[in-house]
């Protein structure tokens, strides 16, 4: 895969801020938009939420090419300056969650707290090598085609078998997004290495993944639980797969006001 990262422009982003308190930044999974956080709202009585759509997903344009964790994390920094946002926490889940990690660890200044959900600082080899693959699968036929795949890694069996409002909101993002977009990501994804960041994360940092996390996911976690300098430890989400927070937002909820309050 040829890699040419380019940098990103802050103006292309759209931010969407709600709730009175603490700023806490949340940062989306590959596919998704700002919305993907919609079932932690109550917390707004607590914090402001900020959120926004990552380069080439739903109502971010796409970028002018491929992108990085540091052309991310100059991005993310650029938009808080512009928010007026000096100091903030974290939370980020799959995609989001690497992005956090890179953050954090090059602008530690500005972060409180964090809150990873369901990620990897770097994946696997042969997981590195699947993403490239998966990108022209996204190109050629749409996200759509990856649907069937996808969502028995994102949801439990009894999950997808009741196809409620949080699985179906998912479904809905994946058929829509951008295939270009959502391939610009997996690109990114394929080349990430957020570990030396993720080794001077020295604030109060939390890892959380569902239960029914694939074993790639698992054995990531360790490595943050015992390489995060500030890790506060692991918590498992029951009955969860990858899309963790949308899957079981009460539990979730509980966490994060346990965590972050």
């Amino acid at each position: 895969m040829d890699w040419n990262p380019k940098p990103l422009d802050p103006d292309d982003i759209t931010v969407h801020r709600r709730g009175h308190g603490k700023p806490l930044v949340l940062l989306h999974c590959l596919g998704m938009d700002w919305t993907f956080w919609d079932v932690l709202e109550p917390l707004t009585d607590q914090f402001e939420l900020i959120a926004y759509s990552f380069p080439g997903h739903h109502d971010t344009k796409l970028p002018k090419g491929q992108y990085g964790e540091a052309e991310l994390a100059a991005q993310l920094h650029a938009i808080l300056k512009r928010e007026g946002i000096a100091k903030a926490s974290l939370a980020g889940i799959s995609m989001g969650g690497s992005l956090a990690q890179a953050f954090a660890g090059t602008h530690p200044d500005m972060v409180d707290k964090v809150m990873l959900c369901d990620c990897s600082p770097r994946y696997t080899d042969e997981m590195r090598a699947a993403w490239p693959v998966r990108a022209e699968a996204a190109r050629k036929n749409g996200v759509a085609s990856l649907i069937p795949a996808l969502e028995k890694v994102f949801f439990t069996e009894a999950s997808l078998k009741e196809n409620g409002p949080n699985v179906r909101h998912v479904k809905e993002k994946w058929a829509s997004c951008s295939g270009e977009g959502y391939a610009l990501g997996c690109e990114w994804l394929a080349m990430l290495d957020a570990r030396p960041q993720a080794r001077r994360m020295t604030m109060p940092t939390k890892i959380m993944l569902g239960s029914n996390e694939g074993q790639a996911f698992k054995d990531a976690a360790r490595w943050m639980a015992d390489n995060i300098p500030g890790s506060k430890g692991i918590v498992e989400v029951p009955n969860a797969g990858h899309a963790s927070v949308r899957e079981r937002p009460d539990f979730v909820l509980q966490e994060f006001r346990r965590f972050f309050g």
